[in-house]
């Protein structure tokens, strides 16, 4: 039976789509398959020391703060307004635990709340002069974060204040599931989290058509202020997290540390924005992003390579990964 023009034309429509598919595939999936490739390559220079399971291991379980930092730049990303003081979020928590665990003898329950509260109150500071006085997000958080990295020095006297109670220790990075530290589980249930609610909640559609055109999503109803001011509370408190999760990784808190945060996670959630779902924020491109990132670093300092590496790699890829999600965020716009 001969086709028709009708069943000609679908073939070829179906035809010319099965590339375009294909091509989407594999960007959805670059950074994971680069990432293989990286360890598959690092593995066959260095078989006894990277092709092992006590590298890998260290390499989850050490950069769970990392991740939990990049998972709370992303929500307020999403939305349209960056937030530079989570870092100094992360500082000023951890240096809280420590201060009311260890010189003033608060059990750390009380301690991790303190915390999280100053995370909170740093998102509601943040979005009140950003929202009331229409300042932007960038000088608002790089201001607040300077002022609260000024505080996290005055309350520490600028020292390191280890011995920090040994119950928060346990559960972070002494337990381990799988060879792995907890607190890489942690950043994973945070990860599963946001990506649930970016997915399947109202919540997330919401975030993503703020983030896209404020006004047009204000003339559809959305409280637009509202849901930018939830943002950047929940990132103050992923950031006072992540400074939870660190002063358990480390048992003390440093004072100036947790600003080192601020650039690799940058470079993770632009890098994110270009893999699994291109073009947007999403939590398992930056998660994966933060591992890619410091598979490549550890693989480097195993062949001896210098510790200025690190600089250059996240330096570099912040550049790249942001120009790449410019590219892919243009030509999504063009497609839609």
């Amino acid at each position: 039976m001969s086709d028709t023009p009708e069943r000609s034309m679908a073939a070829k429509g179906t035809g010319a789509r099965m590339p375009r598919d294909v091509i989407d595939s594999l960007e959805r999936l670059a950074l994971p398959i680069v990432w293989v490739v990286t360890i598959a390559i690092f593995g066959a220079v260095r078989p006894d020391t990277f092709l092992t399971w006590s590298n890998f291991s260290t390499i989850l379980g050490s950069q769970a703060v990392l991740v939990v930092v990049a998972l709370g730049l992303i929500i307020p990303l999403t939305a349209g307004d960056y937030d530079l003081s989570i870092a100094s979020v992360v500082t000023l928590s951890s240096m809280i635990v420590a201060v009311l665990n260890v010189n003033h003898g608060l059990p750390i329950g009380w301690a991790i709340l303190g915390a999280l509260a100053t995370g909170a109150m740093t998102g509601i500071v943040n979005g009140f002069f950003v929202l009331y006085f229409r300042i932007n997000s960038l000088i608002v958080t790089l201001g607040v974060g300077t002022f609260l990295h000024g505080v996290t020095l005055w309350i520490s006297d600028s020292q390191t204040i280890s011995g920090i109670s040994d119950w928060l220790v346990t559960v972070v990075i002494v337990t381990r599931l799988f060879g792995v530290p907890l607190g890489f589980y942690y950043a994973l249930l945070l990860c599963i989290a946001i990506w649930y609610v970016f997915s399947y909640t109202a919540l997330g559609r919401r975030l993503v058509f703020v983030g896209r055109g404020r006004e047009v999503a204000r003339l559809s109803g959305i409280r637009v202020d509202r849901v930018r001011w939830g943002c950047f509370i929940v990132s103050g408190l992923m950031g006072a997290f992540a400074g939870i999760v660190y002063s358990g990784t480390t048992g003390a808190a440093d004072p100036s540390s947790g600003l080192s945060f601020l650039l690799p996670a940058f470079a993770a959630a632009f890098l994110g924005a270009t893999s699994i779902n291109p073009g947007r924020f999403n939590p398992w491109g930056t998660m994966i992003s933060v591992y890619f990132l410091v598979t490549g670093i550890t693989g480097l300092s195993i062949l001896g390579v210098s510790t200025f590496v690190q600089d250059l790699f996240y330096g570099g890829a912040l550049v790249i990964a942001v120009t790449l999600s410019q590219l892919v965020r243009g030509r999504e716009e063009r497609l839609a």
